[in-house]
């Protein structure tokens, strides 16, 4: 299930990193869609 999500997250959601975003400075919301992102892969990769 998670591999699954992980692969719509990569296809639907913004990569912070390829926009070159600083952590310190993100938002809350940039913040909430990196730990989702987060989250998800990690359980994808168990």
């Amino acid at each position: 299930m998670y591999k699954i999500l992980a692969k719509i997250n990569k296809i639907l959601l913004p990569s912070f990193t390829k926009q070159g975003l600083d952590i310190s400075k993100a938002k809350k919301w940039q913040m909430a869609i990196i730990g989702y992102r987060a989250y998800v892969t990690k359980r994808a990769l168990e």
